[in-house]
């Protein structure tokens, strides 16, 4: 798993930010208890810190597919960035054969989620839809244009997107982010990483990283949000949203894209100008 490398501990600034021990991780999931969700990290469980502010503890598997330098990269870059429509990193944990990451509890689960249905959730209201959208962009925006180096997120999708309590969207996961200089030539990568379907094809044809690759999968996420459709779909005449979209578009009949689930609820003038 890679764990015998230098601790990352060793690496980071001085932060307020917490390293717990593993026996710290065990009591506050109660021995693993609950768990929200996986990944391929590994799994996230439910935590409590104090017995009283709640926590998603992602602890990583001994089979991830990520591993030490993943958990490394998402490490410092939370550790020197800050934004509100960033997930807060509370701590980490880097003991041997033990690594997790502690962040804030987002009580509403993820955009993917509240779209498809899932757990019962109500309908997302379009005002609902377009203040999350928003959000999102802020939190990109903050780190394409307001982090020194700049950052390049890679995996921006709706189950990266998380919401608080009051269904304020953050952006979570940053295990495959990159420092960026912007203005710089194109950042070449030897690996494309991502999710296929929010993949920007000039990124995955030409391997050249920069900010607008971030850009074209936020778009897909719009896409979604619009829709409410998977992004790929095989049973589909045209696949991907995109394909979709624009042969509904090129027919003249822009209603017929949004998400019938609102049932006209929505404010025609915003939906032009995103789909403009």
């Amino acid at each position: 798993m890679g764990t015998t490398a230098t601790n990352v501990s060793e690496h980071l600034i001085e932060t307020k930010r917490r390293r717990f021990t593993y026996t710290e991780v065990v009591e506050m999931t109660k021995n693993f208890q609950k768990a929200l969700g996986e990944g391929g990290f590994g799994v996230v469980y439910h935590g409590y810190l104090n017995d009283s502010d709640q926590l998603a503890v992602k602890v990583l598997s001994q089979s991830s597919s990520q591993g030490y330098k993943h958990f490394k990269a998402e490490v410092e870059l939370l550790l020197r960035v800050h934004h509100i429509n960033l997930v807060s990193l509370v701590g980490y944990c880097d003991e041997r054969d033990h690594l997790a990451l502690i962040y804030e509890y987002m009580p509403n689960g993820d955009l993917k989620e509240h779209l498809s249905g899932k757990l019962g959730h109500s309908v997302l209201k379009w005002t609902t839809r377009l203040r999350i959208a928003v959000d999102a962009a802020l939190g990109l925006e903050y780190l394409h244009y307001g982090c020194r180096p700049s950052m390049v997120h890679r995996d921006v999708k709706s189950t990266n997107i998380l919401l608080d309590d009051q269904f304020m969207a953050k952006i979570a996961d940053f295990g495959l982010s990159r420092s960026f200089q912007v203005g710089d030539e194109p950042e070449v990568s030897t690996v494309v990483a991502g999710t296929p379907g929010y993949l920007d094809p000039e990124y995955y044809r030409t391997g050249r990283l920069t900010e607008m690759s971030d850009v074209y999968s936020f778009g897909i996420v719009l896409l979604e949000i619009i829709t409410n459709l998977k992004v790929i779909d095989q049973n589909r005449e045209k696949p991907h949203i995109t394909e979709w979209v624009a042969c509904l578009l090129n027919g003249g009949d822009i209603t017929r894209i949004v998400d019938p689930n609102l049932q006209g609820e929505y404010n025609s003038l915003s939906f032009s100008l995103e789909s403009s």
